[in-house]
């Protein structure tokens, strides 16, 4: 049985933080919405009257505010989605989810490990659904390589390998992202672009057994590429960790601040009877455009497209928003959980789970220097 939800014939979404000036919602959730059956986007909330009216007037959402709770209290929302910068997650998810309401909360869901726990028990006590956006796992090619994996295409996995640029946490960024030069923060290369393909990882390929980190802040200034000034940065731009997965098969990932003229997104998986590689051009797996090679033992690799049962969204209708797809594809899973009753989306649980295992790293980082395992 599915979650009651307004008398309309769709779910009615809700968001927080979507922009007539741009930014992630408008350009990733919007389209996301507008092309799945199922949605209609009907509110959101900005940081004034005015930013909403003309948020609003922009995407033609009535029900514009600039207070959650307002939009939180509308009957006509189902689903209040969060797309603010992480340290204001807790509070915003706190207020949907004391109104009733589901919640779908970009990834991270809390400023470290004791937020997220926080909000998972929250949205337990009520009965309420939370998700994650953890949207990676929701790509066609991800499901499909843990499928490949799964029915022995390369045997047994023997090791795997992950290299991955940040993007960000380079030699410069915008003033829009500054914040995540702040380890403090919550926003930084590892609870990101390392998050959301670790998780990946691992919905593929099984969870870390064990494992060691080496870490460093080889930039400690950044350059402000709006304004020419100079930034601190705190958060970690290169991180490798090594370890063995449950299975046994062992695993390294290396992300590293900026982009490389080489290498930005590289993942192997190397087995008995095969190998599978997935190339892409950020190590953002969550956005990334990829592609997919496999070889089975003494064959070239070969391109290897999902089957169109992969696309839970039609692929064609976002040529325009690439950005876009691998969200529309959580939200069809999110739909189906809402209405039906299946549990496939990453829901507040899972992202405890995550935030356990980026805690295992990060724990393995404190008390020591800037350079070497920490």
């Amino acid at each position: 049985m599915g979650f009651p939800i307004s008398d309309r014939g769709s779910l009615g979404v809700g968001i927080v933080g979507l922009s007539a000036s741009g930014g992630w919602a408008a350009n990733a959730h919007v389209p996301a919405l507008s092309r799945l059956p199922g949605y209609e986007l009907r509110g959101l909330a900005s940081s004034s009257a005015a930013t909403a009216k003309a948020a609003g007037d922009k995407f033609g959402v009535a029900l514009a505010f600039d207070d959650v709770q307002r939009l939180a209290e509308c009957e006509e929302i189902d689903l209040i989605v969060v797309t603010v910068k992480v340290p204001e997650h807790r509070d915003l998810v706190m207020t949907a989810l004391g109104a009733g309401k589901a919640v779908l909360c970009e990834w991270p869901l809390g400023n470290g490990l004791g937020e997220t726990e926080q909000l998972a028990d929250a949205a337990r006590s009520r009965g309420l659904p939370g998700f994650v956006g953890l949207q990676a796992r929701s790509a066609p090619t991800i499901r499909y390589m843990r499928d490949l994996v799964a029915d022995g295409f390369v045997g047994e996995v023997l090791s795997t390998s992950v290299i991955g640029s940040g993007g960000s946490w380079g030699a410069s960024i915008d003033a829009r992202n500054a914040y995540t030069l702040d380890r403090d923060n919550g926003a930084t290369m590892l609870t990101i672009p390392f998050g959301h393909t670790v998780d990946a990882l691992t919905m593929v390929l099984g969870e870390f057994a064990d494992l060691s980190v080496t870490t460093a802040i080889r930039r400690q200034q950044v350059t402000n590429g709006d304004s020419g000034t100079t930034l601190p940065m705190t958060a970690e731009d290169q991180i490798a960790v090594t370890g063995a997965l449950d299975s046994g098969a062992v695993a390294s990932m290396h992300f590293r601040g900026g982009m490389s003229a080489g290498t930005n997104l590289l993942w192997e998986i190397n087995g008995t009877a095969g190998d599978l590689v997935l190339t892409g051009n950020s190590g953002h797996l969550q956005l990334a455009d990829v592609e997919l090679r496999g070889a089975r033992s003494g064959d070239a690799l070969a391109a290897m497209t999902p089957p169109r049962r992969y696309e839970l969204a039609p692929s064609d209708q976002f040529g325009d928003a690439p950005r876009a797809y691998n969200i529309a594809n959580a939200y069809a899973q999110i739909r189906d959980d809402l209405l039906t009753g299946t549990a496939v989306a990453p829901t507040f649980e899972h992202a405890v789970r995550r935030h356990r295992l980026l805690d295992r790293i990060q724990g393995k980082t404190l008390g020591a220097d800037s350079v070497g395992e920490r």
